[in-house]
């Protein structure tokens, strides 16, 4: 198919879409208050979902980040604080998606930048979005794409980029499909910059037919600590008294059956041991803490406020936003998302900088990108194993060797610091030459 056939079904494709989220608008209405009135959108601030702004708009060149959750979100603060930092001239507005995203990133954001949540994709919508806050730009986080955003943005002469971008295996045979591949490529033509996390994905980006010009290499994240996290910190470190201790963190549904075996095999060597099991889901640890209370097991539970006693073997963490804190409290992180077929990984460069001793299954998807950088500035710095039992020959080593605890994690914060240098001024200078040029 040539390129003005694949253009002319893009728009006929982009039309369907268009009246579609038009037609199921109201559908959408109902069940974004029916969300809200189960406590899943913000209680007073829900009207910004539908594009009624609650602050107003400040004199000048606006700049408008978006992520749809906690993780994106974060990711995009280190630029926005290099924005806010090196050129004030800018206004700068951030828009995500949930509520548990809002809660952390409000606190975590310089002071000036406006906090909105982000406009659903209909096309009243987004145009009013849009119309009101009149940003010069838009910078998508990892898999944002949004028709009507982004299509309607680039009619008005808005430029936009797409950072840390993400695209599986699964989301690429989706978007592959008759009708969803002429949209796709349509939408990724009215891009000005895709920065991908991986080759891979920048690979997956061009067989959906988006401009090898436009692609270019970074990746970025926030890994500061707030003054409240290190009275949290600090809590946690009086609790666990200097007892040996490991973290099984972001756990998928069925992986904590894995770390547990680990554990419970390694309590026998190591009685005092603690495991810290933070779930990708609150009410996964939940399910989990009730299981293993019903069990006889000593657990205390991090919502509930319960206290590590010194009989406790196992913390069940079902909260949000605090992993990056909890990384400071452990010596020995093992980056779920990673122990099951069908999984992608997680984030390895947050327990790295936490100083962690990194380790990770073997399903790392999106993160194999990341994971041979690292090696290839440490070897130490992160240990791939390929189940549950040489995850517990690894930990039974790291336990029992303080010398060799201790490579491991100098090594992972070196190939961090490595890794990242300089990692915001290149995003920057990217969204400066292929974005901020053409809005002259």
């Amino acid at each position: 198919m040539s390129t003005g056939q694949m253009a002319v079904r893009g728009k006929l494709a982009y039309g369907l879409y268009r009246v579609a989220t038009l037609a199921g608008a109201p559908l959408i209405y109902l069940h974004l208050h029916w969300r809200r009135l189960r406590g899943l959108e913000h209680p007073s601030r829900w009207p910004e979902r539908f594009g009624r702004p609650s602050l107003p708009r400040p004199p000048g060149p606006l700049l408008w980040f978006h992520a749809v959750s906690l993780g994106e979100g974060l990711a995009a603060i280190p630029v926005i604080k290099h924005c806010v930092g090196q050129h004030p001239g800018f206004v700068v507005l951030m828009t995500t998606t949930t509520t548990s995203a809002f809660e952390v990133i409000k606190d975590r954001l310089p002071n000036g930048v406006i906090y909105q949540l982000a406009p659903v994709d209909f096309p009243l919508v987004v145009d009013a979005f849009l119309g009101y806050w009149k940003p010069v730009a838009v910078l998508l986080m990892e898999s944002e794409l949004w028709p009507n955003l982004i299509i309607s943005a680039s009619e008005k002469g808005i430029t936009v980029a797409l950072l840390n971008a993400r695209m599986s295996s699964r989301s690429l045979k989706r978007w592959s499909g008759p009708i969803a591949l002429p949209l796709i490529s349509f939408m990724l033509s009215k891009l000005s910059l895709i920065v991908p996390l991986s080759t891979v994905e920048a690979i997956r980006f061009q067989l959906l037919h988006a401009s090898p010009s436009i692609i270019n290499f970074a990746a970025v994240g926030d890994f500061d600590i707030l003054e409240k996290e290190g009275m949290k910190i600090k809590d946690l470190q009086l609790q666990l008294a200097e007892r040996p201790t490991w973290m099984a963190a972001s756990l998928h549904k069925g992986e904590e059956e894995v770390m547990l075996w680990v554990h419970l095999e390694l309590i026998k060597i190591y009685p005092d041991l603690v495991l810290i099991l933070v779930t990708r889901h609150p009410q996964h640890g939940q399910q989990i803490a009730v299981a293993l209370k019903s069990q006889g097991l000593n657990v205390a539970l991090r919502s509930r406020n319960e206290i590590i006693s010194p009989s406790s073997n196992i913390y069940v963490v079902d909260t949000l936003g605090e992993l990056r804190m909890l990384y400071r409290v452990t010596p020995i992180a093992v980056i779920g998302g990673s122990f099951l077929p069908g999984l992608a990984g997680h984030n390895l460069s947050e327990a790295a900088a936490a100083g962690c001793a990194v380790l990770t299954g073997p399903y790392i998807g999106h993160f194999s990108n990341m994971l041979a950088e690292m090696l290839q500035s440490d070897c130490l710095s992160v240990l791939q194993v390929g189940g549950n039992i040489e995850l517990f020959e690894a930990l039974e080593q790291l336990l029992g060797d303080v010398k060799a605890l201790g490579a491991r994690q100098e090594a992972a914060r070196r190939a961090f610091s490595a890794v990242s240098n300089g990692v915001v001024n290149r995003v920057w200078n990217l969204i400066s030459h292929y974005v901020l040029k053409k809005t002259h």
